[in-house]
Order: C-alpha cells, then sequence, then structure tokens
C-alpha cells in the first residue's frame, strides 16, 4: 500500500476538506459523539488552517488526517470555544497573542486501515509537530484524551495547569475527559522524549522523501510532502 502524507491549506483543496470532513465525522460517530467543536465545519472556510492529510496514491482516499488552526479575532481556536463556558480564565490566557501568533492542532483521526500498517495517531502528531517552524509561531495547542496523552507528552506537549481542574475537563461530552496542552518551544520541543524529538527533525530537515514502515498488515510505503503551502499572495 502506497500513502502520501502532504500539508494543503484546507480553502485551496475543496475536495480534499470535504474527504476530511466526512473521515472524521464518520470517526466521531463510531465513538457516539455527534456534537463537538472541532467536529464545526466553520474552519473550512479559515484562510489560516492547514490539513495533514494521509491519502492512498491509489484511489485518493483520505485514510486520517489532523489540522493546524492558526487563531485570529475571526477565528478562535475551537478548544477555546469549547471550554470558555466551563473556565472563563481561557480568554484572558490567550489574549495576550495578536493574530496568527498561536495555533491548534485538532480534528485527529485516522482509519483503522492506516493503523493495521503501523500507521497510528502518532504519525499524525510528529507531522503536525514537524511543520510548525514554518508557520512561525509562539505556541501550539490541544485538546487531548486520556489514550492520546502520553503521546502528546511524548512529543513535548505540557498540561496546562491553569486551566480547569489542573488542565482537564469532560469534553466533548460528561464522562469523557480532554486535557489542555500547549508546545512553549516549538523549534527546540525541550520537553519532548528524545526519540520523538529526533524523529521530527529529521522530517523538519528532510521534507520531502520516501520511507517504508511495517505492521500487522505488511509493509505500507510513505511519501512524505510537507512543504506548507503559502497563501496567493505570498507566493513569489
Amino acid at each position: 500500500m502506497k500513502v502520501r502524507v502532504r500539508i494543503v491549506r484546507a480553502i485551496d483543496d475543496v475536495e480534499a476538506t470535504e474527504k476530511y470532513i466526512f473521515g472524521h465525522h464518520k470517526v466521531l460517530e463510531s465513538y457516539g459523539i455527534t456534537k463537538v467543536t472541532s467536529a464545526d465545519r466553520s474552519w473550512a472556510l479559515n484562510p489560516h488552517v492547514y490539513l495533514i492529510l494521509f491519502e492512498s496514491m491509489d484511489d485518493q482516499r483520505i485514510l486520517g488526517g489532523g489540522r493546524i488552526q492558526l487563531r485570529t479575532e475571526n477565528f478562535p481556536l475551537p478548544f477555546e470555544l469549547a471550554i470558555k463556558d466551563i473556565d472563563p480564565k481561557i480568554e484572558d490566557y490567550l489574549s495576550e497573542f495578536k493574530d496568527l501568533e498561536v495555533a491548534e492542532y485538532c480534528g485527529l483521526w485516522n482509519s483503522r486501515e492506516v493503523a493495521g500498517y503501523g500507521i497510528g495517531s502518532i504519525y499524525l502528531v510528529r507531522v503536525g509537530i514537524a511543520i510548525l517552524p514554518q508557520l512561525d509561531l509562539k505556541k501550539l495547542f490541544g485538546l487531548s484524551s486520556p489514550v492520546t496523552l502520553s503521546i502528546s507528552k511524548s512529543v513535548g506537549y505540557e498540561i496546562i495547569t491553569g486551566l480547569g481542574d489542573k488542565g482537564s475537563f469532560y469534553y466533548p461530552k460528561e464522562g469523557l475527559i480532554a486535557t489542555a496542552l500547549e508546545i512553549n518551544d516549538i523549534n527546540e520541543l525541550s520537553q519532548a522524549q528524545e526519540a520523538e524529538r529526533d524523529y521530527i527533525f529529521e522530517l523538519r530537515n528532510k521534507i520531502n522523501f520516501n520511507t517504508v514502515e511495517s505492521g500487522p498488515k505488511g509493509e505500507m510505503e510513505l511519501q512524505f510532502e510537507l512543504q506548507v503551502p503559502k497563501p496567493d499572495n505570498e507566493k513569489e
């Protein structure tokens, strides 16, 4: 199986964005989640949203993805909207940042198909962290479930203990817990585990390359294309 890992600006590739949204909603529904701010599709109109797509090279199906959403006055971050009624301190916490200085990595999902080849959520997380220096951000935020919290910490996320119950909230519904996270040193990743930091730095240095990964279902060829596309008015 061959998979291309690429970055697109959501408003520039409507077809890929629709496929990503459809896949994300199907995964959420499989967990009984029908109302979640990260499933709100208004972000698709935001010119500062970048999708990370795992795409089958055989039939162009989207097998997994996530999105980096930059914060502006007109487009608050999903986790900001999700918890502001639970903990209004989030607004003061973010008030020090100007437009496009911070972002959230959200909407991550992957199909069981790619997970069977050993390409699980950790790959999406690594790629998302790898492309951050291209966006010139001061911080990256995220919400993590208990299942993915250890993965998030391994790549450099830290818990925002000043929000919620030492960083945790009931979200997206009662009985499910989410933890608010941030990465403060995007370029250095000083809190990341050494092996993860090395892998992410390798992705940053190579940008475009091919590799092969193995899992229970066999081998998968990955074609990484990690250059973040610039808006038309910034292109040379």
